[in-house]
């Protein structure tokens, strides 16, 4: 048996860890989750600057005030970054590689994290148009999980010009 002396040091060490815990959305969340269970997305606009954040926090962080007008966005988008996974990890259930993208849907002014499919990995660019594609109507639920990915639409791409302040 080797002693402290002659054993290399530790570099891994797997531990099985659990953490369960319970959300509670607030208002904007909530109606955001709720467009969700319904195959849309849900924005709010802030009454002063008029920018349109999805999902909503219920205020507009630059202005600082509420935001109660509620925005039915479009599944359509632009690609403004994006991620191109060749790294597995345990329990994956997608092919690698796989590519995570912001998406700036029509209408917003924030983009968010979606998973981009029906492409090839090295076809996929910055400014590239796609939509969402839902869960069956049946599946749908309070959840992004209720979208399955977003997948080119076939659009010609967005000029640079018209996202480049959401990078």
């Amino acid at each position: 048996m080797a002693d402290e002396t002659t054993a290399g040091p530790v570099t891994t060490l797997a531990t099985p860890i659990r953490l369960d815990f319970d959300f509670t959305p607030g208002v904007a969340q909530s109606r955001f989750l709720r467009g969700l269970e319904q195959g849309k997305f849900m924005g709010q606009r802030c009454p002063s600057c008029g920018k349109v954040y999805v999902p909503s926090r219920g205020s507009c962080p630059t202005d600082g005030v509420p935001t109660t007008e509620d925005v039915l966005l479009s599944n359509v988008g632009t690609v403004t970054t994006y991620c191109v996974v060749n790294v597995p990890f345990a329990g994956q259930s997608i092919e690698i590689p796989y590519i995570c993208a912001q998406v700036l849907l029509d209408g917003a002014n924030v983009s968010f994290m979606g998973l981009i499919q029906e492409i090839p990995a090295d076809q996929i660019r910055m400014g590239m148009r796609v939509e969402a594609v839902w869960v069956d109507e049946s599946e749908l639920t309070p959840s992004l999980a209720s979208v399955r990915y977003f997948r080119p639409n076939g659009e010609t791409d967005a000029d640079y010009e018209t996202y480049k302040e959401y990078l």
